[in-house]
Parts: structure tokens; C-alpha cells; sequence
């Protein structure tokens, strides 16, 4: 008789956490499973950065070759995957060449360039292939030195520019570009016409880091 009312006992305890687990499953809610997300990036916007790299003359010898160090601003404009822009850069440059020859030493020294440029490109997300082209500036000095005297003046050349590159995101707002522009700048007379230049050619490489106001549209998938 004893073992029968043990057995009773059990079986009532069991319905009963059986019936009580029962109930907490049906009254627990059901939880969906979070839905991912994922960056898409709006190229839109203003932003500013630092640029630099290397110069070097198309032409000539002694061949003008340095390196340079600036900065960058410019807004973009997304309409699909392309991507329209207007980019301004400015930097200090230590780009010369010089010659000696009886006596006498010419030297000519870039101290400055930049570009005033429009840039038209394909987005793949967070990376941008573009095209850019548009107006060059470099403030250039010829100085000349003879029995331990040097006179020297400086002209401001005008051209054009073209040139290609990539952009990517690393980060929200941050991006890197690497970028190449063939710069063709019109040749000026010095010393009151005594010396003339030809048209100054040169090739850069220039790489950036760029801070992006808007940063990129956080999308739900």
C-alpha cells in the first residue's frame, strides 16, 4: 500500500510541472530573430582632407622632380552609382632642378600647386572609380647665381589638368583615395622678359585621407 501511494504522489507531482511548463511556454512570447544590417554608403557631401605624394617634369634635363604636401576640400553629388563632384586642392611643394655651366647656376623650384577640378565617377558601394580634370596652378621661382650673388623671381603658371583615381570608405566617415593627374602649365617670361619658360609638364602621384560630413545611409535588409 505504501508503494502505491508513493507511485500516486510522483505521478501528481509530474502533471503538475508538466502542466506548469506548459503554461510558461504558452504564455512566452514568441521572439523574431533580429534583422541584419548593413552600410550603404551615400558618397553626398562635403568633406575635407590631407593630400601628398611626388611630381615630377614630362620633359627636359635637368628634369624639375620633388614631392609635395597639402590639403583638400570638395562636396559630391550621388545620383544612382554615379558619382558627380568639384574638388579644390592646395599644397607646398619642394619640386627643382638646377644647372651649372660657366659659372653660373640656374635653378627652378616649384613652391606651391594645386587644382580646381571636376570629378565624375562610379560608386561600388564603399569604393569610387572616377575620372577628374579641370585647372592647375603652381608658383614657380627661377633664381640665378653668379660670383656669389643670386637674383631671383617667381611667376604664377595657369594650365589644365587631367588625371583618374579610386576613393574607398575605411570607416563611417572616413575614406583614402590614390590618384594620378598629368598637369600642363603655360610658360612665363622672367627677369622682365629676359628669361622666358616654356610650358611646364608634369606628372603626379598623390595619395589622401578625406573626412566625410555626411557619412554613409545605415540600411536594414
Amino acid at each position: 500500500m505504501k508503494k502505491v501511494l508513493l507511485a500516486s504522489a510522483s505521478l501528481l507531482a509530474f502533471g503538475a510541472f508538466a502542466s506548469a511548463s506548459a503554461a510558461d511556454l504558452a504564455a512566452r512570447p514568441y521572439t523574431k530573430a533580429p534583422v541584419a544590417v548593413a552600410s550603404v554608403y551615400n558618397w553626398t557631401g562635403f568633406y575635407l582632407g590631407i593630400v601628398g605624394g611626388g611630381a615630377w617634369e614630362d620633359s627636359n634635363s635637368p628634369r624639375m622632380q620633388g614631392g609635395f604636401v597639402g590639403g583638400t576640400a570638395g562636396y559630391n553629388w550621388q545620383t544612382g552609382n554615379v558619382v558627380f563632384g568639384v574638388e579644390a586642392d592646395g599644397a607646398w611643394a619642394d619640386v627643382n632642378a638646377s644647372a651649372t655651366a660657366l659659372g653660373i647656376t640656374v635653378s627652378s623650384k616649384t613652391d606651391a600647386l594645386g587644382t580646381v577640378r571636376g570629378r565624375v565617377g562610379y560608386a561600388v558601394n564603399n569604393v569610387l572609380f572616377y575620372g577628374t580634370g579641370g585647372y592647375a596652378w603652381i608658383d614657380n621661382k627661377i633664381s640665378v647665381s653668379a660670383l656669389g650673388l643670386t637674383a631671383s623671381d617667381s611667376k604664377w603658371h595657369s594650365g589644365w589638368t587631367v588625371g583618374a583615381g579610386v576613393e574607398a570608405f575605411i570607416a563611417p566617415q572616413w575614406s583614402v583615395k590614390g590618384e594620378y593627374l598629368y598637369r600642363s602649365l603655360g610658360g612665363e617670361t622672367y627677369f622682365a622678359g629676359a628669361v622666358p619658360s616654356g610650358t611646364l609638364n608634369f606628372h603626379t602621384v598623390q595619395v589622401g585621407v578625406n573626412y566625410h560630413f555626411n557619412g554613409p545611409i545605415v540600411a536594414k535588409y
